[in-house]
């Protein structure tokens, strides 16, 4: 059911606004569908992480928790909301040509002179910074949200907190 750019999802799923004409990499491929997986995190046709918004822009948790943690460990480079910077790329850009998996590789394993080919640039590894890997997905969710145009600026609209993945968050970190 569509109606002023929402997508209902039926069977239980939270709805979702409609992609941009130029989404992600993951979206093009997998769809914009969203399941609602273990713990509340949604995924898509082909099981990546993906976000879902409800009629009135609430986010859900982890698309809430990936801006928290993104302007927390990537905005120092990547600029606020993705945007890049005169440091690192457009994030909203990168996961046009970008599905998950290669996000997680760069992410996990850092990168040398790949956006900037003058000798100076570099991403970090961030593997083994629990307050990065303890969050990549909800950050990558954010992200795709992001470049599919269904998130804008700043803070998306913040969800009731959702105990199970907070709990899986504090297993992760050690707590």
């Amino acid at each position: 059911m569509a109606f002023a750019g929402v997508v209902l999802l039926t069977m239980g799923t939270a709805s979702a606004q409609q992609p941009s004409a130029h989404p992600s990499l993951d979206t093009v491929n997998n769809g914009a569908e969203a399941t609602e997986g273990e713990n509340g995190k949604f995924e898509d046709s082909a099981g990546v992480p993906t976000y879902s918004l409800q009629e009135d822009g609430t986010a859900d948790f982890y698309t809430w928790r990936g801006y928290k943690k993104y302007t927390a460990n990537c905005m120092q480079c990547h600029g606020p909301d993705g945007q890049g910077s005169s440091f690192a790329p457009n994030l909203t850009d990168s996961l046009k040509q970008m599905d998950y998996y290669a996000f997680t590789g760069v992410v996990v394993g850092g990168q040398q002179n790949v956006w900037n080919t003058s000798g100076n640039s570099v991403m970090p590894a961030w593997g083994e910074d629990k307050n990065v890997m303890c969050y990549l997905d909800a950050i990558y969710v954010y992200l795709r949200a992001r470049t599919d145009g269904v998130v804008g600026k700043g803070e998306p609209k913040r969800p009731p907190i959702n105990e199970a993945a907070r709990a899986a968050e504090n297993e992760c970190l050690g707590f």
